[in-house]
């Protein structure tokens, strides 16, 4: 048995989640993966994968060796491209992931001029409003909004963004502009539950947090159709200043009570390991470095 074929192959029926649909990325007939994986197991004396009609799971040792298996395919790859020539043009795949919305904004635009530098690269990204494991879905990196919990990933601050209000001309041409949070209480509001409890809206107050509840007369878990629903004058939206850049920007919508914004919070690309990152892998963490560290509405994290 060739066991580096044997793991590439697991890998790719984890990643593509069937057996029929990682034939066909690797060019395979189907027989010839289902004969694969059952070698494989048959040679460890586990089963990896418990199997159905309809869906397929990890077992525990299957996930412990996945872990495995793409430590050594990686370090096997980066052993194979350390003797070319270090100017070699990268190739291979990267799978990355990041927030729908800033996803949409920022790195779907630079992954499209990273792959028009180095066409051999693939790149897959998921553009999604939840963070994912990144070693059980074999994701190469994320961009993460927030701080990072104590874990194994390592990050690369590229930025922040803020937390702002933001009311319409018009309004704010029906109601007086609130001079503090709480006179948020008696005002219209929409919100967007993806940043956090809908009717609980953060704020800071001479260097004390501050929470509000607000009762929204919309929300949506799409930020997009939350700003548009604050841009047609349902009421004032609490998001993230990224979220309304471009209506700020064209006056379409107005930051309010901005003495009350609880604190900046960082952008970060995060990534596993760096002891088995691929060579195409760091210079796409560069690139996109530079990519989002270059926007000024992330660098200092403007609505305006």
């Amino acid at each position: 048995m060739d066991k580096l074929a044997a793991m590439r192959a697991f890998v790719a029926i984890v990643d593509a989640g069937s057996l029929s649909a990682a034939a066909e990325a690797m060019d395979r007939a189907p027989p010839t993966m289902v004969r694969s994986l059952a070698t494989l197991e048959e040679h460890l004396g586990v089963r990896l994968l418990t199997r159905t009609t309809r869906r397929m799971s990890l077992t525990e040792e299957g996930r412990v060796y996945l872990d495995r298996c793409r430590k050594i395919l990686a370090d096997v790859e980066e052993a194979e491209q350390a003797i070319v020539s270090a100017d070699a043009e990268p190739r291979g795949e990267i799978r990355v992931t990041a927030p729908l919305l800033f996803g949409e904004r920022h790195v779907a635009p630079a992954v499209t001029r990273f792959l028009g530098r180095y066409p051999r690269v693939r790149v897959e990204l998921l553009l999604l409003d939840r963070n994912i494991d990144l070693v059980d879905e074999g994701i190469h990196l994320a961009v993460r909004i927030g701080r990072l919990p104590d874990s194994s990933l390592l990050a690369v601050p590229v930025g922040e963004v803020r937390r702002v209000v933001v009311a319409s001309p018009d309004l704010l041409a029906r109601h007086d502009e609130p001079t503090h949070p709480k006179d948020l209480t008696t005002l219209p509001c929409v919100s967007h539950d993806g940043i956090g409890p809908s009717s609980r809206w953060d704020f800071r107050d001479a260097g004390t947090d501050v929470m509000v509840r607000v009762n929204a007369s919309f929300s949506c878990t799409l930020a997009s159709a939350s700003v548009a629903a604050c841009v047609a004058g349902l009421g004032f939206g609490s998001f993230l200043s990224y979220q309304v850049e471009p209506d700020v920007r064209a006056g379409r919508l107005r930051v309010v009570l901005e003495a009350f914004e609880p604190e900046p919070i960082p952008v970060q690309i995060v990534y596993p390991d760096a002891r088995f990152m691929s060579p195409r892998l760091r210079v796409f963490i560069d690139a996109l470095r530079e990519e989002l560290r270059a926007r000024p509405e992330i660098r200092r994290g403007k609505a305006n």
